[in-house]
């Protein structure tokens, strides 16, 4: 069974016209190889979780569902050290289960956000993102 720890977090509120943005920097224990993060976005908001890892590692991400006021379409993005939107997964496309080799050093972002009718209509989707390297 997975250890889900306390997310150490560094949360950064960034605003801009189109979009609104927060982030945070994921770090496991020492010792451990995973962690459980949680929120909820609203509208055309996302969350960045960034997460060191080097080439040849195993990232899985696993994202529920907790709580909605919509339909609770919510996906994720994996994107590659450097990439500010192009993704090496697109949960919109995939699923929001990821197991994915890392092609090279570096910090990883895992972008969660909504789509469709929930994005449009501002609806909140709380979620609960499940995260591991190894």
């Amino acid at each position: 069974m997975r250890n889900h720890l306390i997310l150490t977090a560094l949360i950064a509120s960034l605003t801009s016209t189109a979009w609104a943005q927060r982030a945070a920097e994921v770090k496991f224990e020492p010792g451990n190889f995973g962690t459980m993060v949680n929120g909820a976005i609203t509208g055309n908001e996302y969350f960045d979780y960034m997460l060191g890892a080097q080439a040849g590692q195993e990232m899985f991400a696993d994202l529920k569902v907790s709580d909605t006021n919509g339909n609770g379409v919510i996906y994720f993005n994996i994107l590659p050290p450097g990439s500010d939107s192009v993704a090496i997964y697109n949960g919109s496309i995939d699923g929001n289960t990821a197991r994915i080799d890392l092609p090279e050093d570096g910090d990883y972002t895992i972008r969660v956000y909504l789509m469709g009718n929930d994005r449009d209509t501002d609806k909140t989707v709380g979620y609960n993102l499940d995260l591991s390297i190894q």
